[in-house]
């Protein structure tokens, strides 16, 4: 081979390699300030945050299949783990931290399991509504429990919705630079996003908050004492409360990974290729046992330093390893954030939960699916009602919309129209034990009246699955019929069902 064709077939890799890196800087500029904001939504101490920012990008790049999704902590499943270690422990405790640790561990084995019994279709298995009404309801959440934050204060801790009422009862407590940090934050990261995807608005308003909090000497709630120290499995683990940990885990192992699995379907059907969820979960197990393993808390994909990694020119998985890497070598110099004002994570979060709230779209599902609707509504007001435990709420919006599911299901569609020489039935939705109740009422009904022409035409093109329960039904009908001399055509039924039919006909003909 020529050196010329040599240097063709580096270049593209080379390049690759160079987008991977520049995003993987570009990724990591962002993910410093979003760790520390969203590990204090969490409940834990700011710095916690880098420890779910570092070794669990770089892990989750080696399975990983889509090549842009970044790993590390979320909005969504920060404050899934405060609701869920709230209940049982004190915020910013050693027993709350060594049980953040052990919930991640209880995330990445759910997810890892999943994964390796590729049953990564569950990733569709949490339907939009119930999706709408959680994470609608969950940002207004994020954004009370940050309020105290952005205004200077510290609030008694009691609720969320307490602290807010508490907050807005103490007006004279307010920290006005804190407030004008808040907004100077979210101005530059809202106003900064209409410039270009690039503007560094979080970079910016972390330079911003540390310079103000010098030379004014900001007196208002700060980072404090960054002490990194990479704890491992030696630190008290509470293996006692396991037990009370796993429900909520398994929950934000599924519902943490719709976030996931919305980011990589959507960058894959941009660009018309595949994506694997049993990859992706298998990546994201181990990215969580790893912060576990390391003393961090659950960590997720995110969708804006997901897209800030493509649109940075991100080749492959690899950026995330990149993006990691980065994130270690900022360690040493960790401690600069030490005069950080909270209010300015107090902004981050408040402007990256912002997308969450999406009022017109969940009040849009009434036009709709009224039904569906109802779900997304009791979703919604479920998890306030049930808040710090919000997966809670999940459970029971599952339940709520498989309750919706066998209520419409249970609605049979039925259609009679008598001519001269026949009655004709026609059947619409699915004849299963759900709905026999109301099939046999119409025929019962009907065999008592007087047929014309004393045949009965029992049309199923309409039906979309017929169980065993309505097989048994048919066969009854038609035996009543003949024994009342009335003659019966079945239509319309699939191969499968018109199969069952037949078994159920022929076994009860030969006992």
């Amino acid at each position: 081979m020529s050196d010329g064709a040599r240097s063709e077939n580096t270049r593209p890799k080379r390049n690759a390699w160079l987008g991977d890196i520049l995003a993987g800087f570009s990724v990591a500029l962002v993910l410093i300030p979003q760790c520390l904001a969203y590990a204090e939504l969490a409940g834990l101490p700011a710095y916690y945050g880098l420890y779910a920012a570092t070794i669990p990008p770089i892990v989750a790049a080696f399975f990983a299949s889509s090549p842009y999704l970044q790993t590390g902590p979320t909005a969504l499943t920060s404050i899934l783990t405060f609701g869920i270690l709230a209940s049982m422990f004190s915020r910013g405790s050693s027993e709350f931290v060594a049980a953040a640790a052990l919930l991640t561990l209880v995330v990445g084995v759910s997810r890892l399991l999943i994964g390796l019994v590729r049953f990564g279709a569950v990733a569709y298995a949490m339907s939009q509504p119930i999706m709408r009404g959680f994470t609608s309801a969950a940002a207004i959440l994020i954004l009370s429990s940050q309020f105290p934050t952005a205004v200077g204060v510290s609030a008694p801790g009691a609720s969320v919705f307490s602290d807010v009422w508490w907050t807005l009862s103490h007006i004279n407590h307010w920290n006005i630079t804190a407030v004008i940090l808040c907004a100077i934050t979210l101005a530059l990261m809202l106003g900064g996003r209409r410039i270009s995807a690039f503007f560094p608005g979080v970079l910016i308003a972390v330079i911003t908050g540390l310079l103000i909090s010098w030379q004014l000497h900001y007196t208002g709630p700060v980072i404090g004492n960054i002490n990194l120290q990479f704890q491992g499995l030696e630190f008290a683990v509470p293996w006692s409360a396991l037990p009370s940990l796993v429900l909520g885990g398994v929950v934000i192992a599924v519902i943490g990974f719709a976030e996931v699995s919305a980011i990589a379907r959507t960058f894959a059907g941009e660009e018309r290729t595949r994506w694997d969820p049993n990859r992706e979960f298998v990546s994201q197990g181990v990215a969580n046992i790893a912060s576990g393993v390391i003393g961090g808390f659950p960590v997720g994909g995110s969708f804006s330093r997901s897209s800030l990694n493509r649109l940075s020119g991100a080749k492959t998985r690899w950026s995330g390893l990149f993006a990691g890497l980065f994130v270690i070598a900022f360690l040493p110099f960790a401690s600069v954030l030490s005069s950080l004002p909270k209010a300015v994570l107090a902004g981050i979060v408040i402007g990256a939960v912002l997308n969450l709230l999406k009022p017109r779209s969940l009040l849009r599902l009434w036009r709709y699916a009224r039904l569906q609707a109802l779900t997304a509504y009791g979703t919604f007001a479920l998890t306030l009602f049930f808040a710090p435990r919000i997966d809670y709420a999940v459970i029971a919006g599952v339940g709520l919309a498989i309750a919706a599911h066998l209520w419409r299901e249970s609605k049979l569609g039925i259609e009679i129209e008598k001519t001269a020489d026949s009655t004709r039935i026609s059947l619409s939705g699915v004849l299963w034990f759900g709905s026999v109740k109301q099939g046999e009422d119409a025929f019962r009904q009907l065999l008592s009246s007087d047929l014309p022409g004393k045949t009965l035409i029992i049309d199923g093109e309409g039906l979309g699955r017929v169980d065993l329960s309505g097989a048994m039904l048919l066969a009854d009908v038609i035996e009543d019929a003949k024994a009342q001399g009335i003659s019966v055509k079945v239509e319309g039924l699939q191969d499968y069902m018109q199969r069952v039919l037949e078994r159920v006909q022929q076994g009860r003909a030969h006992p």
